[in-house]
Formats: C-alpha cells, structure tokens, sequence
C-alpha cells in the first residue's frame, strides 16, 4: 500500500520552472568599450594638437613653405644640404617668396619648413593611430556591435582632411596671393572641428553603459535638445567666420572696440569686385560679421541656458553653465585679441578656447539627449 502524502507536500514540491530570456537591454556589453574609448581618446587629443600646430602654422606664415604633396615619402624630411636647396628652390618660385619673402635666407626658411612639416606628420601619426587600432579591434573581434561604420567614419574623415588641406595648400602656389584662400582655410578648419565632434560624441557614448542610455533616452528633454543643436550649428558657424577673419588677418586691420574705425560699420566693406569676394577677402566686412554673429550667438546661448536651469537632472544645469561660463571667457580673449592687434598667443589660446566651448556644447546637448538620473532629494 502506497504511503499516504501531505497536502502541503504537493504544495512545496519543487517544479522546472522556465526562466525568461532577458530582453536587450539586460544583455552583457559585447566589444571593448572602454578600450575603443581610450583610443577615441588619444585621437581626441591629437586632432586638438592638430588644430593648435595648424594655428601657429598659419600664424608663422609656414603653410606655404612646403610646395608638393606626398603623403608617404614627405613623411622623410631634407636629409642633405642639397635636398634642402631643392625645396627652398621650390619655395622661391612660388608668390609668397617673390611677393613678400624675397630675400629670404635658407635658415629662415627652415625655421618655417619644419612648422609646416611638423603639421603633416602629425596628421600622419593620426591617420597612424587610427589604421592600427581599428585594425587591432577588429582582428580581435572587439568591436562592439553596430560601431565598425562609426569607427570607419572617423578614419574617411580624417582622410577627407588630409585631402582638403593640401586642396587650401595649393590655392596659395600662384597667381598673386600671398596666403591660402581664406574659403579653403574655413573648410579645413571646420572638418577639423566635425572630425572633433565626431569623436567627443562617440566618447561620450562608450562612457556609458548601452543600458544606461537606453534607460537615460526615456527621459531625453526634446526642447533643450533641439535648443543645445541650433547652439551647436550657430556656433560652428562663428568658428568658420573665424577662420574666413584668420585668412586674411582681418583680425589685426581693425582694432577698435565696439566700434570699427570709430563706426558702427567699417568703411569701404564692398570695396571689391565683384562684391560676393567681400565676404570672404574683405578685412572690414569679415570682422564685422564675425562680431555681429558672435553677439547674436552669445544672446542664444542665453536663452538655451534659461531654458537649461528648468532641467530636472543636476548634471545637465551644470553642463549648460560651464558652456556659459567657457563662452565669457572666450568673449573676453576674441574682444582682447583685437584690441591687442592679434598677437600669436592671444590669438592661439583664443582658438583653443573655440574648441572647449565647442564639446562643452556638445557635451550639454549629450545629457539632454542622455540626462543622468536624478533622485527626487537631488531635483
């Protein structure tokens, strides 16, 4: 005869019971974020290099002092004091020699070649460290999921850059000028400033768990997003007019402030012909438009700022001060480079501050797209 059961041991009796699969989101991070994000990072880094050994290139006056583009054998300078007269042989045919250098000796031309080649190989080294890593991640198998277009983005842009700088090299190899054309100039600097972008956004996605940022989006705060986008455009546009001012050193023509040769508008500003070349050759229009828009930048990134110190998340309000703060120091060195006839140091650090508002800008518009949580106690 059977032994007869408890009622509660039925009740109590352990069952297979199926675990349910966990969605996305509960996944565990595939590929080597954070190494992807220390070498994004190194890259980081060397494109602002690039950016300040561009500016004292410029400012040098050396970015004409190299007349031929070879991206492998240039990487090997003159090695002999023959290949040295060949490339300043080279130099003197060109207008900037004849024009304004005549007479220079090959000691001074050295002092410029070597900028001018410091500029390339460092651009070399960048295309360098992005071959070899991305190569390295890759063979490993590293490479999360959905980032090798990403990754391959940075790299045709890179070579996109090295193509368009010698584009704006060889605007200034004849006819008359005695600089690079100030558009190609603009256009250099301005994918200098994407490629940048590029990278402080994709670091600032790895910095994060993918978890997390698909939580953080439920709570994006679509106003402030797209207020923190139009601050962005608008400030790159100010950074391209100041690179259309660099180009000419329009910066250094007029040096007076608020006023421009004591008016509110410079003299002569369509002196040329046709009169579309006075927005781009034009010292006194150029200027002026750099301030205007600067001023009309400055009062929007007021309103975004307002509109920040609603947000509900701490970090967010504190990322659109520090673009506040970064943007009044940068008003400050732009109104004292004028005044001071843009020296190069004032002119540089000027230039680098660009950078800074730039990905604090675009850091500010990262939390509003990916707000960090806040407690009730904290908002």
């Amino acid at each position: 005869m059977s032994e007869k059961r408890s009622i509660f041991e039925e009740v109590g009796e352990k069952a297979d019971v199926a675990v349910p699969a966990g969605g996305v989101i509960d996944q565990a991070p595939k590929g080597a974020r954070r190494g992807i994000r220390i070498w994004l990072g190194i890259l980081f880094v060397m494109v602002v290099m690039m950016i300040a050994v561009g500016g004292l290139t410029r400012l040098t006056d050396s970015g004409l002092s190299i007349t031929e583009w070879k991206p492998v054998t240039g990487a090997v300078p003159p090695m002999s004091a023959e290949a040295w007269q060949v490339e300043f042989d080279k130099y003197r045919e060109i207008p900037e020699y004849q024009l304004q250098n005549k007479g220079m000796s090959l000691a001074e031309f050295k002092v410029i070649y070597w900028w001018e080649w410091g500029h390339r190989q460092l651009g070399r080294t960048v295309g360098l460290v992005w071959a070899l890593g991305f190569l390295g991640f890759a063979v490993t198998r590293n490479i999360p999921t959905g980032w090798a277009r990403r990754l391959w983005t940075v790299g045709l842009l890179g070579g996109l850059q090295g193509a368009i700088g010698w584009w704006m090299v060889s605007s200034g190899l004849s006819g008359d000028r005695l600089d690079v054309a100030s558009y190609r100039l603009a256009t250099h600097l301005g994918l200098a400033f994407v490629i940048l972008g590029v990278l402080a956004w994709y670091i600032l996605l790895l910095s994060r768990p993918e978890k997390d940022l698909m939580q953080a989006r439920r709570g994006k705060e679509a106003k402030l997003y797209s207020l923190s986008t139009g601050l962005l455009h608008a400030c790159f546009v100010q950074i391209l007019l100041g690179a259309l001012v660099a180009g000419i050193d329009a910066g250094r023509t007029f040096t007076d402030w608020p006023l421009m040769a004591g008016g509110v508008f410079p003299p002569d500003a369509f002196g040329l012909t046709p009169w579309w070349s006075n927005f781009f050759e034009n010292p006194g229009l150029v200027q002026f438009i750099h301030r205007m828009w600067g001023y009309l930048l400055v009062i929007f990134a007021v309103v975004v700022w307002r509109r920040a110190r609603g947000s509900a998340h701490g970090a967010t309000r504190f990322a659109f001060n520090a673009v506040m703060a970064a943007l009044a120091v940068q008003i400050v060195l732009g109104i004292a480079t004028v005044l001071y006839v843009a020296p190069w140091q004032l002119a540089i650090v000027h230039q680098l501050m660009a950078v800074l508002v730039w990905v604090l800008i675009l850091r500010a518009r990262f939390l509003s797209f990916y707000p960090i949580s806040t407690s009730i106690r904290e908002a």
